[in-house]
């Protein structure tokens, strides 16, 4: 019972570790936008065109893919997921050689 639970804890760390770094990218996604905002508009950089909407649409963009990972991706397919993945597949093979096996064994006694 102690490995399940050191395993329960540590994804529990890998979990609140992904939320923590997911929760700075949004800061920094919101300071970064601000800022590329406030260098378009007040300070002048780049004012002939919107090159900062660009950015920021592209920043947002892979927010949505850091988002997607951490809430949807990792929370399903987490460690139990690969062993039921292995497990499957293993069983699979383990059918296929059975079946392998029975043939060889029915047309040898033929």
């Amino acid at each position: 019972m102690e490995k399940e639970q050191h395993e329960q804890y540590e994804y529990a760390r890998r979990r609140i570790k992904q939320k923590k770094r997911l929760y700075f990218h949004f800061v920094l996604f919101l300071l970064g936008s601000l800022f590329l905002f406030i260098s378009n508009n007040f300070f002048g950089i780049g004012i002939n065109s919107d090159w900062y909407i660009w950015g920021i649409t592209i920043w947002f963009f892979i927010f949505i893919l850091h988002f997607i990972k951490v809430y949807i991706t990792d929370r399903f397919m987490n460690k139990n997921w690969e062993r039921e993945q292995i497990d499957r597949l293993v069983a699979l093979q383990q059918k296929k050689i059975t079946q392998l096996e029975t043939k060889i064994n029915e047309e040898s006694s033929i």
